[in-house]
């Protein structure tokens, strides 16, 4: 696994700003009140306006409540709404955040397209690591995720998968998930994400 760290420009502060900013957008757009995203996300009024005041730093858990609280992919909550993704996507153009408890990695290779709706997302998941997220309150979408490197357990629903580099699951987010790291070294994967 590459021991990368974030490019400069998503130090913690930014990328905590970022979320703030884009919570607080979506909420509003969605016209809930705290305690309604409160109740939708099972997480509390404090915690949220605490994200929203960029006074936390949230974990890919909390996140992953909160997206779906809202109906939203994790992306909208993580990347700036541009008006027209560029065609050309430099890797040091794509926001990368870790996750302060688990250590998770995520990199937006691709935003999310309006026209197709596919996004592309590589995630490096420590050693042992594990994150969860609940089902999707929103619009269902799915995703496809290929192994590139390490071991990885999934959880999706009641079901179980252990994958290997080169293997490939689809899934969607109509169901509680759970992303594991198996074995003695970290694991990488990228996800492909679309409209159901």
């Amino acid at each position: 696994m590459r021991n990368e760290s974030p490019p400069p420009g998503d130090a913690s502060g930014h990328i905590d700003a970022l979320i703030a900013t884009r919570l607080l957008a979506l909420r509003q757009a969605k016209g809930l009140s705290l305690a309604e995203l409160a109740e939708l996300s099972g997480v509390s009024k404090a915690m949220i306006s605490k994200v929203e005041r960029a006074q936390s730093s949230p974990t890919a858990v909390l996140l992953g409540r909160l997206a779906a609280g809202l109906g939203v992919s994790l992306a909208q909550l993580l990347t700036e709404e541009k008006e027209s993704p560029q065609r050309l996507r430099t890797k040091a153009a794509q926001e990368v955040w870790r996750d302060p408890d688990a250590g998770y990695l995520r990199r937006q290779v691709a935003e999310r397209r309006a026209g197709s709706g596919v996004e592309l997302v590589e995630v490096e998941l420590p050693r042992s690591a594990q994150v969860g997220y609940p089902r999707w309150s929103g619009k269902p979408y799915r995703q496809c995720l290929w192994m590139l490197q390490g071991a990885l357990q999934v959880d999706y629903g009641d079901e179980r998968f252990e994958l290997a580099p080169g293997d490939c699951l689809d899934f969607g987010v109509d169901r509680p998930l759970v992303f594991k790291a198996l074995g003695r070294t970290a694991c990488r994967y990228l996800l492909v994400a679309c409209p159901d």
